[in-house]
């Protein structure tokens, strides 16, 4: 089951955290932050795109070397519609962050900024949806569906945060 998949059911599963007013508030951050930064939609996407890939990379190395609850004790911390600092520097150190500004950058031509504003805000969000699969009995030590999809378990890299955003937004206004 895809991405996507996995955050719709876990919106429809009461023993998860997903609900559609968490999906709705992360998708009111992304267009506030829009309006904000005056960045268009597709470009803010990409920019999404770009963040998401980098935050699952940073969780699948937490998950590899202190375990999968370590991956879900960062997801529940950091996630959230407010800023955060905190949540960029526990998941990339400074010169990560420096080199994924400058991709960014060059990707989309935001200037460089924006996009230091942009990752205090979007970090949390994309760590907000991955919270969405997390049991709401055993927030720290149940299986999470929705971060192991984020986290590819199966390998066949079919995960892009900023589409499965994208969906829910279309879901939610159906």
């Amino acid at each position: 089951m895809g991405l996507f998949d996995q955050i719709v059911s876990a919106v429809g599963n009461s023993n998860q955290a997903g609900s559609a007013g968490q999906i709705g508030a992360i998708v009111n951050t992304i267009q506030q932050l829009s309006n904000n930064t005056g960045a268009d939609p597709s470009t803010l996407q990409s920019v999404l795109s770009l963040v998401g890939g980098q935050v699952r990379s940073s969780l699948q190395q937490q998950r590899a070397v202190n375990g999968e609850a370590q991956a879900q004790a960062i997801v529940n911390q950091y996630s959230g519609t407010e800023p955060s600092p905190q949540a960029v520097n526990t998941l990339f150190s400074s010169n990560q962050q420096q080199q994924l500004i400058q991709q960014i950058a060059q990707m989309t031509g935001l200037n460089l900024g924006s996009i230091q504003q942009m990752l205090p805000v979007l970090v949390p969000l994309v760590l907000n949806l991955l919270q969405s699969g997390t049991q709401t009995q055993n927030p720290q030590g149940g299986a999470n569906p929705v971060l192991n999809a984020f986290l590819d378990a199966d390998r066949d890299g079919d995960v892009d945060v900023a589409d499965a955003m994208q969906m829910a937004s279309r879901y939610l206004s159906r």
